[in-house]
């Protein structure tokens, strides 16, 4: 062989090598998300797939699976992650309260008001939820808010007496309970199964923010949402899987530690924002938008949400109280 077809041929070798070398770098991630892609947490998936994708040089890709593509709800999120069945999931809090009632911190009724304290609350929460997830084999990579909840219905519900008997779907155990004491028929419910339980008349309300009624085209079967002195804030967790991040380059695994930070960001300052485009939507779709100024049932709102807080502290004992104690220093309390 001739010494140019020789140097031509490790050329050809070497540039083989390296490019399969890049190949096997190559990494794609599925993410599943419950939630729709035009919800606030669809459009933070979208967000963080394209922020991991410049943050690693196009080395991790991230599929994102929304409204529950993969056949998983969030309350499988948890066992599915930790196993390795999913890489990555975008998981609401409440329907973790089964696994550790201290992911219901976030939707104790009337505890925050705002999305200021909503992050102060979680602040306080932070290291326990890491934790939590560092026992199950995961990594939390971020948690972010839903705008603030109300209820969703084909009447106004501003006072005690609109809710007695109404089949109201809740998030979550503390929902159920708050709704119950009110005189509702309150049942906890998964996103998933919420529209064809609306559809076959199984529930007359939902308990959700106005962007998540949107995002679902609740306004095919609703033409009233409540307003109830911002009930509560709610947050989705987005977890990774331990030894999948752990078998990822050293510059990957910071990749998507600064991609999630970036989009935590962003969403925790969209809130008004998006609060915004929602209820121009609502307004385009006909919907009323109704307040609650009836000072009784504030008031009996208030007396159901502090029941709710003393249920949860009963459960999650110390932890709770440390978390509540830790939020309210950070208040200035």
């Amino acid at each position: 062989m001739s010494r140019l077809n020789t140097t031509s041929l490790l050329s050809l070798l070497t540039a083989s090598i390296l490019a399969g070398n890049a190949a096997a770098q190559a990494v794609t991630l599925n993410l599943s998300n419950e939630y729709a892609a035009n919800s606030i947490h669809g459009v933070g998936d979208a967000s963080f797939a394209e922020a991991v994708a410049e943050e690693t040089g196009g080395e991790v890709e991230i599929i994102v699976h929304y409204g529950g593509a993969l056949g998983y709800k969030s309350a499988d999120h948890f066992d599915a992650v930790g196993e390795g069945a999913l890489e990555i999931a975008n998981t609401f809090g409440g329907a973790l309260g089964g696994l550790d009632p201290l992911f219901l911190v976030s939707s104790l009724p009337f505890l925050v008001t705002t999305v200021e304290d909503a992050r102060l609350l979680y602040q306080a929460s932070e290291e326990r939820f890491r934790e939590i997830f560092d026992d199950g084999d995961q990594i939390l990579l971020y948690a972010s808010p839903w705008p603030p909840s109300g209820l969703w219905g084909r009447k106004p519900m501003n006072n005690r007496d609109s809710l007695q008997g109404v089949k109201i779907r809740t998030y979550d155990r503390n929902g159920t309970i708050a709704l119950n004491i009110l005189g509702a028929n309150a049942i906890t419910m998964s996103w998933a199964d919420v529209v064809p339980a609306i559809s076959t008349g199984a529930i007359d309300a939902v308990l959700s923010s106005a962007e998540g009624g949107v995002s679902s085209s609740f306004g095919d079967y609703f033409n009233s949402y409540t307003e109830i002195y911002n009930y509560a804030i709610p947050l989705n967790f987005v977890h990774m899987n331990r030894v999948i991040f752990n078998d990822l380059t050293e510059s990957q695994q910071e990749g998507i530690m600064r991609a999630a930070a970036r989009v935590n960001e962003v969403i925790w300052a969209a809130i008004p924002d998006r609060l915004e485009a929602t209820y121009q939507q609502l307004a385009d779709q006909n919907i009323t938008v109704v307040a609650s100024d009836n000072e009784e049932f504030r008031v009996a709102l208030q007396e159901a949400g502090e029941t709710t807080l003393l249920e949860w502290l009963a459960v999650t004992g110390e932890d709770g109280q440390s978390i509540i104690d830790a939020f309210e220093a950070s208040r200035g309390e």
